[in-house]
C-alpha cells in the first residue's frame, strides 16, 4: 500500500469556468475565463499544462540525477488542447516538448522515456488521452 505524501487541495466556485479557483492554503488564488473570450483569468487546461510539465521536468531531472547524467538548461514545455467530439463530448490531448542540452539526443530520448513512467501526471493520463513526447538535446 503506497504511503501518501502530499494532497493539494483546491475549490473551484461561481460560474464555473469564469468563476475562482483557490487552494487551501492561499498560494494560488486565480480567476477563470473560458478558453478563447479573452477574458482575464486562466482555464483548468493552462493549469494542467502547468502542473504536468513541473511534474514532469521534476521527473526528468530526478531521472538524469539517478543515472548520473548532467542536463543543462533542461525545460518541459506542456500543451493540453481541450477537443469536443460530437460522439465523445469534451477531450484532452498533450504534447510534451522535452529540451536540454549537454547530452546526445538518444540519451534524452531514454532519460525522457524513464521520466514518463515516474511522473504521476504521465502515469495518471496513460491510456486515457493522446499524448506525444517530443525530445531535442541541443
Amino acid at each position: 500500500m503506497s504511503k501518501p505524501i502530499y494532497t493539494a487541495v483546491a475549490t473551484s466556485s461561481g460560474e464555473g469556468r469564469e468563476g475562482q479557483v483557490a487552494t487551501s492554503d492561499g498560494t494560488l488564488d486565480l480567476q477563470l475565463a473560458m478558453p478563447g473570450t479573452n477574458l482575464p483569468g486562466t482555464n483548468p487546461e493552462q493549469l494542467f499544462a502547468a502542473g504536468w510539465s513541473a511534474c514532469f521536468h521534476s521527473a526528468l531531472q530526478l531521472t538524469a540525477k539517478k543515472n548520473k547524467v548532467a542536463l543543462d538548461d533542461s525545460a518541459v514545455v506542456a500543451e493540453v488542447t481541450l477537443s469536443s467530439d460530437p460522439e465523445k463530448g469534451f477531450g484532452l490531448s498533450g504534447i510534451l516538448r522535452v529540451e536540454a542540452s549537454g547530452v546526445s539526443q538518444d540519451e534524452l530520448e531514454k532519460l525522457a522515456h524513464e521520466a514518463d513512467q515516474t511522473c504521476p501526471y504521465s502515469k495518471a493520463v496513460r491510456g486515457n488521452i493522446d499524448v506525444t513526447v517530443e525530445v531535442t538535446a541541443g
